[in-house]
């Protein structure tokens, strides 16, 4: 793709910063470098005066040439490094765009023209959103797996297989007459078919992990009024996040905390108290926290080992571990609890931790393991997944073929190899500007 335009952004953080980086692509953008600094040696890193049309000093900085297609967009790029004062980096900003067809990024747009250059394909490029937004080690690593190619390579060899497999059937419909064509084809083609589905399945059931990997492992904090949640919501918080008073009901809304357990991000949410007898507004705040804890991946049901009071229905078919609160009490029995700690003295904290980390660990499953990212990949893998199954069970070789070709198509929906401009917009506009 060759563009009629030049793209300019800030393509570092925050401002102000020790060094601001501007990026630059298109066509335009030798012209730009070589009028602010004059001639540099591509791929080599040049400190100049950066100076605008007018001969004057915007600042000194470092500058590198990278002529296309061998840079990240597949176009000239080049990086302007410079002191990181707004003043300096506005003053860039202004210069470059105030040359002829340069004109401020729009978010995404230089990861859209690496796409659309070939140089990433869909997978790779969200990929790189997602390790451009990784808080966590196990994130990281995840995108950083799929940024080299993982999931592009597993997704482009199924359908590699499944144009071989089309091939194979429509030479045999074409030229069945011929002793080149083997007449048992079909019986390897479709056994192989077989086998994909059965990839695929198993393949889609790795998308909790990834979610959890994403969003975090979600542990959900439920109990009578007065059990200690909040309390417990704090010490993991290591801050006062919850407002712990002894009247009961002083929860009602859902409150989240982010943790960081061995590199895996942990989202703790507390909970209003769970009893019959309620108000209006505390009874919605109940209600939103039965719906929460039932689509948790671990609910700690804590419970006053001194004062046990009822809560009635709790989720089912959620890990749950059951927690005795206020350990450091006189009178307290410690029988009956998967788990006893006091968020006062701190006892047992530690080892909950490590529970629910050990937990997470567990969702995880093995680091190794390729699996789907996003839910556009799911739906569209249990598409090609019906249509290899609709192959299966047709009849006629022609209409076999069809499913095979639908099938096709949705794998190369993927991985962007083919017209997917529908989904370009929804993609790239997730990417921070600069990016």
């Amino acid at each position: 793709m060759v563009s009629k335009d030049s793209i300019v952004a800030l393509s570092s953080g925050r401002l102000p910063a020790g060094i601001a980086v501007i990026r630059i692509s298109g066509p335009k953008t030798r012209f730009v470098v070589e009028t602010m600094v004059g001639t540099v040696k591509d791929r080599f890193t040049t400190l100049r005066s950066l100076r605008a049309p007018d001969g004057s000093i915007i600042d000194h900085g470092l500058v590198v040439f990278f002529p296309g297609p061998g840079s990240f967009t597949g176009e000239d790029v080049a990086e302007f490094h410079v002191h990181g004062s707004r003043a300096v980096a506005a003053k860039m900003l202004e210069t470059i765009t105030g040359f002829e067809s340069v004109r401020h990024a729009e978010p995404g747009e230089f990861t859209r023209r690496a796409f659309l250059n070939g140089k990433l394909d869909l997978t790779e490029t969200e990929a790189l959103a997602d390790l451009v937004n990784a808080e966590t080690e196990a994130q990281r690593r995840f995108a950083m797996r799929n940024a080299e190619g993982a999931q592009s390579e597993l997704y482009s060899s199924w359908r590699r297989r499944l144009i071989h497999a089309r091939a194979m059937i429509e030479a045999e419909i074409d030229f069945a007459d011929e002793e080149d064509v083997p007449g048992s084809v079909s019986e390897a083609v479709w056994s192989d078919v077989a086998a994909m589905i059965d990839e695929i399945e198993r393949h889609i059931q790795g998308f909790k992990a990834a979610e959890i990997i994403r969003d975090g492992f979600e542990v959900v904090i439920l109990g009578a009024p007065n059990a200690g949640k909040s309390s417990l919501f704090n010490a993991l918080a290591k801050r006062e996040a919850a407002i712990v008073t002894d009247e009961p009901g002083t929860t009602r809304d859902l409150l989240e905390v982010v943790l960081d357990l061995n590199g895996m991000r942990v989202r703790i949410v507390d909970t209003a108290g769970l009893r019959e007898t309620a108000g209006r507004v505390e009874t919605i705040g109940i209600e939103r926290a039965r719906a929460k804890a039932g689509g948790a991946d671990l609910v700690l049901l804590l419970e006053d080992i001194v004062d046990p009071q009822p809560v009635g229905v709790v989720p089912t078919g959620v890990p749950l571990l059951k927690i005795g609160t206020k350990a450091d009490l006189k009178g307290a029995s410690e029988g009956g609890y998967d788990w006893v700690i006091s968020s006062k003295d701190g006892t047992g904290l530690s080892g909950l931790l490590d529970e629910i980390g050990r937990r997470a660990a567990l969702a995880i499953g093995d680091a190794s393991d390729v699996l789907p990212s996003r839910l556009r990949h799911v739906e569209l893998l249990k598409e090609a997944k019906d249509f290899l199954a609709a192959a299966l069970a047709e009849q006629g070789q022609e209409l076999r073929a069809e499913e095979l070709r639908l099938a096709t198509d949705r794998l190369g929906r993927i991985v962007g190899a083919v017209d997917v401009e529908d989904m370009l917009d929804v993609i790239f506009s997730q990417f921070c500007i600069g990016k």
